[in-house]
């Protein structure tokens, strides 16, 4: 199981780290933390030491309750970052956290080399045109309504049937325009309760009946932290221990604020296997 990353063949046997870069005011949990060059330049530069092999740029938050900044608003954010990190950093493969086809074909044209969609094309129709135009691979995850409402669309007759279902239909959209690469998120924490995220995360191996990749972002999530009773500032011990669980499920990559950790389960998890 591989992806063509700008012609580099990545291979999925060996499970992946995806580190995350926000540069958000307002996301969950480091929302405002890297809003200058130096800083956003020295955590890159430590989660590729710690062993990420992409970085996920968002720049227009998706926790509960959101509100989407505007297009504009959101490459005004963006495109500096994916000119700086490239500069600095030629051989990242950098990841576009974005629903918008604008974004991500702009996104695209300056270096980046995968695009990750909260909406799996659902939010703008031309999505999946701009992602078979430039043949780079596609997270595509579940999710009810918007960041704004998902919350209150959180009733299914058969949880795990029902996202089978979506993605199955948005597979087919895909594959229809030629997009092979192609990569699966149950959407942790959008549009699901917190019984329904363990629900979805016990039976995460059920997802390899689709034949792509699997992507498991769980990292500092309200689902481990509310469990805990605890906040998302004190989740890394919680993230960790669910990281280990989902790649013991299948998971292929795992979407992190902490490399070095998630990047020891997959050691561990090699180890245990050998």
């Amino acid at each position: 199981m591989t992806l063509n990353c700008k012609g580099t063949l990545i291979d999925l046997r060996i499970p992946k780290i995806m580190g995350i870069l926000n540069i958000t005011p307002d996301s969950f949990f480091d929302g405002g933390k890297y809003k200058d060059e130096k800083s956003i330049l020295i955590h890159v530069e430590r989660m590729i030491s710690e062993g990420t092999t992409f970085i996920d740029v968002g720049a227009n938050s998706t926790r509960p309750g959101a509100m989407a900044v505007s297009e504009i608003e959101e490459l005004n954010r963006i495109l500096p970052i994916v000119e700086l990190l490239l500069k600095n950093f030629p051989e990242l493969l950098l990841s576009i956290d974005t629903f918008r086809s604008k974004v991500a074909e702009e996104s695209l044209q300056a270096g980046a080399a995968i695009i990750n969609d909260i909406s799996a094309g659902k939010q703008d129709d031309q999505m999946l045109p701009i992602i078979a135009k430039f043949k780079v691979p596609y997270i595509m995850m579940h999710m009810r309504g918007t960041p704004k409402t998902m919350q209150q669309q959180t009733q299914y007759d058969h949880l795990l049937k029902e996202v089978l279902q979506y993605f199955s239909e948005r597979v087919a959209a895909a594959t229809s325009l030629g997009i092979n690469d192609l990569i699966l998120d149950p959407g942790f924490g959008f549009a699901k309760t917190l019984d329904q995220n363990y629900e979805l995360l016990q039976q995460l191996d059920a997802f390899k009946t689709l034949r792509h990749p699997i992507l498991a972002g769980l990292s500092r999530k309200s689902m481990i932290y509310k469990a805990l009773g605890s906040d998302a500032q004190n989740a890394l011990n919680g993230t960790t221990a669910l990281n280990m669980y989902a790649l013991q499920k299948g998971a292929n990559i795992l979407r992190v604020h902490d490399v070095r950790e998630a990047h020891e389960c997959v050691q561990l998890m090699r180890q245990l296997a050998s």
